[in-house]
């Protein structure tokens, strides 16, 4: 494989149509997005991999939605691992790229480091939220943590709100190219069986807390269809799915020649955050000038930090809220 080719496929996600099988996929690959992400703040192991594969299963499901604006994916629990955010913007013209962020937020007192990570987050919910842009009502769906992976919990949300068979196969972690130094990568491959073929849904579902699996949506073909292909893609090894050695399309060919395999155009994917000095007085505009008072420092500022990239903002007190006196520019 050429350098050429491996720079063609880092940060994008490929869709793909088995067409004997009536399943719809995606095939991802990160390493640059993921260590922007990564970079912006210092999470022990355990946390990192979840953010690793938090941002995989959001470019993987973002691309699958026809989307004008964001999808932003969270995942809430009572552990150690308190919080995990990851949003995804749609392209704005055709050939531009999608953009991802993401950001976690931990107890450090309680976490352990190097233990696993999935874990540590104890009970809570995943959820799903789809915002289309201004004039439109969001969209949330949300189900409960379980599984014994983010990727069990997305699995379980399509299955239970969507009533959508779906699965994933994913890998991250650092890994170190020749001639080059360690750095994080991601690879997955996403299936779904497109919403025709579901047309039986039993009343409570044999996963978790009763929760709904692919088996308690599909029968007859449409079920056959599903195992088979599960079955080609439990062949699938780490290394093919997380490249660079693999191209997507080369796996396809190995996983799935005999399902007739078709692609798509190709996504690219990038870090991006959308914070600005504009949008922080915005989420500010609803507090009164009390209020902005007790938010203000010792120096007679207001500063703000964007949790995903950063970012550090200063702020005039008497230009915040819903009672200031001017409007000026701020910075960073």
């Amino acid at each position: 494989m050429t350098i050429g080719s491996q720079i063609a496929w880092d940060d994008t996600v490929l869709p793909f149509q088995l067409d004997l099988s009536d399943i719809r996929g995606r095939v991802a690959r990160l390493d640059g997005v993921l260590e922007m992400v990564l970079a912006q703040h210092d999470y022990p192991l355990a946390v990192e991999s979840l953010v690793a594969e938090m941002a995989l299963l959001t470019a993987l499901i973002g691309q699958t939605i026809k989307l004008r604006w964001k999808l932003s994916l969270q995942v809430r629990g009572e552990g150690p691992v308190r919080l995990i955010a990851t949003d995804y913007y749609a392209p704005k013209r055709q050939g531009d790229a999608a953009r991802v962020r993401a950001y976690a937020s931990y107890d450090a007192d309680r976490i352990s480091p190097l233990g696993e990570g999935f874990g540590q987050i104890g009970a809570g919910y995943f959820a799903i939220l789809i915002d289309q842009g201004p004039g439109t009502v969001p969209y949330q769906g949300i189900t409960p943590i379980a599984g014994g992976s983010l990727a069990a919990c997305a699995e379980a949300y399509f299955a239970q709100s969507e009533q959508l068979p779906t699965r994933f196969e994913l890998t991250f972690g650092k890994s170190q190219l020749l001639g080059s130094g360690e750095a994080w990568r991601a690879g997955g491959v996403m299936l779904q069986h497109m919403p025709e073929g579901s047309p039986h849904v039993a009343e409570e579902g044999s996963g978790d807390g009763g929760l709904l699996l692919a088996s308690d949506i599909l029968d007859g073909d449409e079920r056959e269809n599903w195992v088979r292909v599960n079955v080609l893609l439990d062949t699938v090894e780490e290394l093919e799915l997380v490249g660079p050695g693999v191209q997507p399309t080369e796996l396809l060919v190995r996983l799935f020649h005999e399902e007739q395999p078709r692609v798509f155009e190709a996504q690219p994917v990038q870090f991006g955050c959308t914070c600005s000095p504009d949008r922080v007085r915005q989420s500010l505009s609803i507090y009164s000038a009390k209020d902005i008072g007790t938010m203000t420092t010792d120096d007679g500022i207001v500063t703000a930090d964007c949790q995903f990239c950063g970012a550090h903002y200063e702020f005039d007190p008497a230009t915040l809220g819903f009672e200031a006196v001017e409007a000026e520019g701020g910075g960073a």
